[in-house]
């Protein structure tokens, strides 16, 4: 077996590999779940009957959805024959009797076509005896409605750190969720067989997950459930959890009818039903030296975690190992807590926490640094992490050098001191548009809190004709994870990448697998598929062997053909496959990895929970109108550590992707909530994309530069290589510090800019006049002491 890192000459890794799926998804052919649903013959189609209170006991009679030609079945709790729960966490009932959210769904109706289910669904009476409720963070709070475990983070003394320090601040960071959006909304499509099996077709980031949600729910084995997930239109987190209840929903229909069952949410339902990246209050203390130096944080994060824990705890988790973002904090006191508040449960999203702890240290630096009158790139730059420093809890930081390095490779190629110059000037000249550009970086841990998630499978087979078909435990949600386990399979295989064919995943193939989560993707089940083509590339090298007179040692695999040192001749990959199956040689095997090095103790908080740390960071300018608020995003450059590629148009791909999501948190996506006391309290204003603004053509920056750090390999990941699906996300607060600083710029010299989150055209306009507003405070007092 080679190092895990190590890659042979003439690697397929690394090459600039189209999506697999490329072609099916430009031209339409790429079959999704619901499209399998419709070429299902008897299918019946599942529709909710969602609240209208954001709170309250429920009564509901289902009587009147059996007049409605075409309605089936309408499921209830009474059908459930095993739990009724749809979560991990035993809080999270099917059919709910107290519904916790407004559009929680309480009863599913079953109809021959969409519209009988819907029109069945409209003749259920539901009463409702209302409870109160909590609809904001700050309602929690002040409430005391709280779930989960509180975690605290310490290090040093920061109550007397804070005491002694030069400079000290506090203030509130608060900042909004985020929709996924994905295009694909959640679907499900369940078959129940003549043996009693359960063939489960999901939208899901997590198979193994949703096969033991439906076992549990209808009271059978795991083992009588089979989940695939074939592709998903998008994931973002907003699939590793939430999608279970809805593979349930659609398996329990099928039991209680023996017809197929779809479930497909119409945008409004999944908007309405489905959780959003946490939200979170976050109250501070920080303390600098007189050289700007970080001396303390003090913090309490609140987390809003909705109706339900789901992966409520886990996220606080990450955020609290991520508020240190880059920088080095002597004396840390932070602790997390998640409020429970009437609105769907808040889940994974892509980040998983991380940017909540990172927006923490990056709001208070981008804040105060006027104050200690300190550029804010010296500011960041000086309170890098140095070698040998250690995590808040307290794992060292892998490659700390990596981070100035990055830092000043990009602040050369953006040319960042001259066009800070020259935007100085343009400001000077430009009373009602102003322009900044900032820089922000990324530090980002790679690998599950949990530590048991950090294992994978995978299957592969090798035929007598040379073809190979592999399966491994990761989904497929658009970033490419199946065309780099490929590339991988065919570097370990010695064959080019026509030559391997991938299985969509699915549970009776690859067990137990752990969600395509957490950036952990390709480390995972790369190093799975690898050490499958291993065990049977060495079968074959000693075929080889004896075909070629030589040592088994000397055995080369490459480009499709088998050769041996000092050997003239060659044979095919098929010729030797065919010859294995004639000595009666394994072709098969099932491949295993698990992250070595991990310890975690979440009740203490400390632990080294990461394989390694991504490192990146991007410049950012903008420029900002007086009158309107809006701004423009006119140039991003940006320099990113992914290891070794494995397949670098992807990688750039994900890069670009991942910005773009975050500058839409950050500066565009607003959820709003009816947070009166009228009828529609808890209901979700922003329920489509006419209300819901996301990024477009329009906020994309005028130039957009990329690169991938070089000489980056990752010794003990797959191909040297590193996560990429979530680090860039966070490198998106190189746009909402360079709107701050654009703001700024319409103000006195020293003013600190308090910038809400998302940084709206309507949150920027009322900055602006703030910052007018101590211009002109300023002023006046100039003018009084004059007169004095």
């Amino acid at each position: 077996m080679s190092s895990l890192a190590d890659r042979p000459s003439d690697p397929v890794v690394g090459i600039r590999a189209p999506h697999e799926s490329a072609a099916l998804h430009v031209t339409g052919a790429a079959k999704y779940t619901d499209d399998l649903a419709a070429e299902t013959a008897g299918v019946l189609t599942a529709w909710p009957v969602q609240s209208t209170n954001a709170h309250a006991k429920v009564t509901i009679d289902v009587s009147g959805a059996y007049e409605v030609p075409g309605v089936v079945r309408v499921l209830t709790a009474a059908d459930v024959p095993g739990v009724n729960d749809a979560g991990i966490k035993h809080d999270e009932p099917l059919f709910p009797d107290e519904a916790m959210y407004y559009g929680h769904a309480l009863v599913w109706v079953l109809g021959e076509t969409q519209e009988a289910a819907r029109l069945g669904a409209e003749r259920v009476v539901v009463e409702y005896e209302p409870l109160p409720s909590c609809i904001t963070v700050r309602e929690a709070i002040e409430a005391g409605s709280f779930q989960g475990a509180e975690r605290t983070v310490r290090r040093g003394d920061a109550a007397a750190a804070l005491a002694s320090s030069a400079h000290v601040f506090e203030g509130v960071s608060e900042f909004g969720g985020q929709e996924h959006f994905y295009l694909e909304t959640q679907a499900s499509l369940a078959v129940r067989d003549s043996e009693g099996q359960y063939f489960i077709q999901c939208s899901t980031q997590h198979p193994s997950e949703a096969q033991e949600i439906v076992a549990h729910v209808l009271d059978i084995s795991s083992s009588q459930v089979t989940v695939q997930s074939l592709r998903m239109g998008g994931g973002f987190g907003g699939k590793e959890m939430q999608s279970h209840g809805f593979a349930a929903i659609a398996a329990l229909g099928a039991k209680l009818t023996g017809r197929p069952v779809r479930v497909r949410l119409n945008r409004t339902q999944d908007i309405t039903m489905t959780g959003k990246r946490h939200p979170f209050h976050i109250s501070w203390r920080v303390g600098f030296d007189d050289d700007g130096m970080l001396q303390a944080i003090d913090t309490v994060l609140t987390a809003d975690g909705g109706w339900s824990l789901d992966l409520s705890e886990a996220v606080l988790g990450r955020a609290l190992c991520h508020l240190d973002n880059a920088y080095w904090i002597p004396n840390v006191h932070a602790v997390g807590r998640i409020a429970k508040t009437h609105k769907t449960s808040n889940t994974a999203f892509r980040g998983f926490g991380g940017p909540q702890g990172v927006f923490l240290i990056e709001d208070i630096l981008g804040r105060v640094a006027p104050a200690l009158g300190i550029d804010s790139l010296s500011l960041r730059e000086r309170n890098f992490y140095q070698p040998g420093q250690s995590t808040p809890y307290g794992q060292l930081v892998k490659d700390a050098q990596r981070m100035p390095t990055i830092w000043g490779q990009l602040c050369e190629e953006a040319d960042v001191a001259a066009r800070r110059a020259e935007i100085a000037a343009f400001n000077a000249g430009s009373p009602h548009v102003k322009r900044a550009l900032a820089v922000t970086p990324i530090k980002f841990g790679i690998s599950f809190n949990f530590a048991a998630f950090n294992q994978a499978g995978a299957l592969v087979h090798v035929y007598k004709d040379g073809s190979v078909l592999i399966n491994h435990g990761g989904t497929e949600m658009g970033q490419g994870l199946h065309t780099k386990m490929m590339q991988v399979a065919a570097t370990a295989l010695g064959l080019e990448l026509h030559q391997v064919r991938l299985a969509p995943t699915r549970t009776d193939k690859v067990p137990n697998t752990s969600a395509t989560a957490a950036s952990s993707g390709a480390d995972l089940n790369g190093g799975a598929v690898k050490n499958a083509c291993e065990q049977i590339r060495e079968r074959l090298a000693a075929v080889a062997a004896g075909m070629l007179g030589a040592n088994a040692l000397d055995v080369r695999f490459s480009g499709g053909y088998v050769t041996a040192l000092g050997r003239t001749g060659r044979f095919s990959f098929a010729e030797v496959a065919e010859a294995a199956y004639m000595q009666r040689v394994q072709l098969f095997a099932a491949g295993y990895y698990r992250t070595e090095g991990l310890h975690w103790n979440p009740e203490i908080m400390q632990g080294s929970p990461f394989k390694y740390f991504a490192y990146g960071s991007a410049a950012t300018e903008v420029e900002v109108d007086e009158f309107t608020g809006a701004y423009r995003v006119r140039r991003v450059d940006i320099v990113h550590d992914v290891g070794d590629s494995l397949s670098p148009m992807l990688d750039i791909g994900q890069i670009e992707g991942a910005y773009v999501q975050g500058v839409g948190w950050l500066t565009l996506e607003e959820l709003r909530w009816d947070a009166t006391d009228g009828p529609h309290r808890g209901r979700l204003q922003t329920q489509s994309a006419s209300t819901y603004k996301l990024p477009s053509f329009s906020e994309m920056p005028e130039a957009f530069n990329v690169r991938l750090f070089e000489d980056a390999r990752e010794d003990g990941a797959v191909y040297g290589s590193k996560a990429v699906g979530e680090p860039p996300f966070m490198l998106a607060f190189s746009a909402r510090e360079a709107i701050r600083e654009a703001v700024a710029a319409f103000g006195p010299a020293g003013h600190m800019v308090e910038l809400a989150s998302p940084a709206t055209p309507e949150a920027v306009f009322w900055a602006v006049r703030a910052a007018q507003g101590a211009g002109a405070a300023e002023g006046a007092d100039r003018e009084l002491a004059a007169v004095r």
